[in-house]
Order: C-alpha cells, then sequence, then structure tokens
C-alpha cells in the first residue's frame, strides 16, 4: 500500500493546529469551502468539492497530538484509505506529520492528490500562522 506523507512546522501551537484540522470553521479555512465536520469519534465530516463528495468518518482523536480519518465515501481510490494528522510541540512551534495512507496502488490520482496535498499544508500553515488559507 502506498502512503503521502508530508512533515511540516507551524509556528504555533498544537491547540490551534487542531483547531484547524478538527473544526468546520477550521477545515473551510484551509481545506474545502463546503465542509460539515465535527470533532467527534464516530462523526462523518463530508468534504464538497463541486460535484464530488467526499466522505471520511472520523476515527481517532487524541487533543492537540494526532487526527485519523477513514475515506468511506468518495473517488474510488479515496475508499478505505486514511488521512492522518500527527502533531508535536517543539519549541513553541506544532510539527505536523501528514499521511494519507492505504492506497491500493501508485496512480496518476496518487500523484496528483500528492501534489494538492503538498499546497494544502502549506494552506494549513498560512492559515494557522497568518489567518489565511486558500481552500478549495
Amino acid at each position: 500500500m502506498a502512503e503521502i506523507i508530508h512533515k511540516l512546522v507551524i509556528k504555533v501551537s498544537p491547540e490551534k493546529v487542531y483547531e484547524a484540522i478538527t473544526t468546520q470553521r477550521g477545515l473551510e479555512s484551509w481545506w474545502c469551502k463546503n465542509t460539515i465536520a465535527r470533532p467527534e469519534v464516530g462523526f462523518t465530516n463530508v468534504f464538497t468539492f463541486g460535484k464530488d463528495v467526499s466522505e471520511f468518518k472520523v476515527s481517532r482523536l487524541s487533543p492537540n497530538k494526532n487526527v485519523e480519518w477513514k475515506g468511506i465515501r468518495s473517488v474510488d481510490e479515496w475508499v478505505g484509505t486514511t488521512i492522518s494528522f500527527d502533531l508535536a510541540e517543539k519549541n513553541g512551534n506544532t510539527v505536523v506529520r501528514f499521511t494519507h495512507a492505504d492506497w491500493r496502488e501508485v496512480t496518476d490520482l496518487y500523484a496528483e492528490c500528492n501534489y494538492h496535498w503538498a499546497l494544502f499544508m502549506k494552506s494549513l500553515k498560512t492559515h494557522c500562522e497568518i489567518g489565511i488559507g486558500t481552500p478549495s
């Protein structure tokens, strides 16, 4: 199984990053403008990108440390994948280790998503640090 992995440092506390990756308002600010989300294990977050709808069930929440979602409805290649954010405080900053795991194979969509996830990690960083993200 293939994985997309990105690591970045965001110059804010883990609490601020955790809010950005778990709440509807946060997710709308850096990833997907049309989002239904709650920071509750078992809740299904819904992300609508134009005509495409992706649903991810919140499978793990460890406040200010870890967030994990399982893909349950989306483009075929995203179904069954796992998206996770691992957060660690270091010198007053937050180290984010992002993973989009469990891809069945490396395809053109995998490569495209790897590129777009990098852009969205930059969007997460700018949203947290200066209040300006670039969501889809």
